[in-house]
């Protein structure tokens, strides 16, 4: 497999990843704003910071209006020169698909055309006009879709492996953003239903409210849901989860039989990331949370960097703080 097409599998992955998870965050957070009892600096501020793009905004449009869901929720989702928006991504996603046509499932391009047409055309524009949460609905289910797809109808080999790399990747780099960001600011104090309703909104930004209820008994507290976000094995969006997927993916693309073949590095970075997310790495001092999803965040950023040099040839061109492909 030549890397060039290696590269665009790996960006499709990443693409889609990126473009479901910033609706899922929208969506949340435009919730978050009229059932909550936050300020809306509050609410539209983490948007902005889950994605690296509150310094780019605030140039753009200016400081005060972090706190205007409406000209935050049009910037994450309208603005095609913000690398993070829906649409910029929907065209990556469409561009790298159409590149390995030949490479990926008709039913999974199908999909992703029909998702950037949805996206840049009228219907998208009228259903964001009517009902914001099923605008963002119907891109999360169209991306899901794909997904599945993904897996059902293409030849599970070395094209997929680098789709799925990409894709448990920037999921592990997503949930550990998003968890890092709202951690800090609901474990501020707050009447205890108000707090909970916070916890279990994190949770539905990352569709895992129905996993943790199902495995969680007792009160809703920020350490449960970090540590369920964190360290469950059985949820497929746990940063765990992910960063285990990830090693049996690359576990596959380089096996190991000799010193200095492409991959190994990448293998011998992931494995100290995976071993350090066990439950007692979060006892002590408060600040154990966030230090341990920074090296998360900056872990897996570095990690998409060495297989960009390793398999691709190239190191990815830099957009805030998301990888964009060069």
């Amino acid at each position: 497999m030549i890397a060039r097409i290696a590269e665009h599998c790996f960006w499709l992955g990443r693409y889609l990843e990126r473009l479901e998870s910033v609706a899922r965050v929208l969506q949340m957070t435009d919730q978050l704003a009229l059932d909550a009892d936050l300020p809306a600096d509050q609410c539209w501020v983490p948007a902005l910071a889950i994605f690296g793009e509150r310094a780019t905004f605030a140039l753009k449009h200016g400081v005060k209006a972090e706190s205007d869901g409406e000209a935050v929720q049009h910037f994450l989702t309208w603005e095609e020169d913000n690398g993070s928006s829906l649409v910029h991504t929907v065209l990556a996603a469409r561009d790298n698909a159409r590149t390995i046509r030949e490479v990926v499932s008709r039913e999974c391009w199908e999909v992703t055309n029909e998702l950037y047409h949805f996206l840049t055309g009228e219907t998208g524009r009228a259903e964001y006009a009517a009902s914001r949460f099923g605008f963002y609905q119907h891109i999360r289910r169209m991306v899901q879709l794909c997904l599945g797809l993904l897996d059902s109808t293409m030849l599970h080999d070395t094209p997929q492996e680098f789709v799925w790399l990409g894709v448990m990747l920037e999921r592990a780099g997503q949930t550990s953003r998003l968890l890092d960001v709202h951690h800090h600011i609901f474990s501020e104090e707050k009447h205890r239903v108000v707090e909970t309703a916070l916890w279990l909104s994190l949770l539905r930004a990352c569709s895992g409210f129905e996993p943790f209820m199902k495995s969680h008994q007792g009160r809703v507290t920020g350490d449960a849901v970090a540590a369920f976000l964190l360290f469950e094995p059985r949820f497929p969006r746990s940063v765990r989860f992910c960063l285990e997927s990830a090693y049996r993916y690359l576990g596959h693309l380089c096996p190991v039989v000799a010193k200095g073949q492409p991959g190994e590095e990448c293998l011998s970075r992931l494995v100290p990331l995976v071993e350090e997310l066990t439950p007692h790495s979060l006892s002590g001092e408060g600040e154990a949370v966030h230090a341990l999803l920074t090296r998360m965040v900056e872990g897996t950023d570095a990690l998409c960097t060495l297989i960009s040099r390793d398999f691709f040839g190239r190191a990815p061109v830099q957009v805030g703080t998301q990888e964009m492909a060069g």
